[in-house]
């Protein structure tokens, strides 16, 4: 049976609803800004928070994930690269399987060395088919991962295989061109997988305007997810470009 967090996700897909995720990597900031990132988050229009990242080296961050929900009272929910990077802190965790590689360690290895840990949390799992998609350069989860991204012009390689994942029964598709990279999945191919699924689409990787969230939104994408741009923006502007953007389309489709 569906959880309470991924009811909230497929809630806005049933609403024809954008929804706005930021992604939070624990080594970019210090346990004591997740207050302010907290309030800033929820003060824009922020929706829900990820944390993780492809390689967290930072020890004792659920102190971080504590003062994010606590200073926002939103949900946040684990966005992992490996087994190690589980803290019940978080509401939730995204069970990632990486279906656009052909590495065994993320397609399966890992989650059977999660699965216990995860049965004695208190922690929603959610499964969820994570496509790694090119963006223009290697980003560090190409490197760590091992693994080939799907090819930035190749939507129908993208379609088929998240199709392929909600037979599989994952109840999420997760695209990504990852932290730092210098595109986003073009429209075109947001398109065609929305098209192609019925469970929510989540896009994230490049992101920088809320233009270019926009556009994806328009696509089909139901949650936008940034994290790297936010970071090099202090000022909280873009943050705020992009959740008016959402606010301007969810308008819309109450009209």
């Amino acid at each position: 049976m569906p959880g309470p967090l991924l009811d909230f996700l497929i809630q806005f897909k049933r609403d024809k609803r954008k929804a706005f995720a930021m992604l939070i990597d624990p080594d970019k900031c210090t346990p004591g800004e997740g207050a302010q990132i907290g309030r800033a988050a929820a003060e824009a229009g922020v929706d829900f928070f990820l944390v993780g990242g492809s390689l967290v080296s930072t020890d004792g961050w659920g102190e971080l994930v504590r003062q994010l929900k606590e200073h926002s009272g939103l949900p946040a929910i684990l966005f992992p690269g490996s087994v190690q990077q589980i803290n019940p802190e978080a509401d939730g965790i995204l069970f990632l399987s990486l279906l656009s590689g052909r590495n065994p360690e993320l397609l399966i290895g890992q989650h059977v060395i999660a699965a216990p840990l995860l049965k004695r949390s208190k922690l929603e799992v959610l499964a969820t088919a994570y496509l790694l998609v090119d963006g223009g350069r290697d980003t560090t989860v190409h490197y760590m991962s091992n693994t080939r991204p799907i090819p930035y012009d190749k939507p129908d390689i993208a379609a088929c295989t998240a199709l392929a994942g909600e037979y599989l029964g994952m109840s999420l598709v997760y695209m990504d061109c990852g932290s730092g990279a210098h595109q986003a999945v073009h429209p075109s191919m947001v398109a065609k997988v929305s098209q192609e699924i019925s469970v929510p689409l989540i896009v994230g990787g490049g992101i920088r305007s809320g233009d270019m969230a926009g556009d994806i939104w328009e696509a089909g994408a139901d949650i936008v997810v940034v994290g790297n741009a936010l970071e090099r923006d202090p000022s909280g502007a873009l943050l705020r470009e992009i959740a008016a953007v959402k606010a301007e389309k969810n308008r819309h489709k109450t009209l």
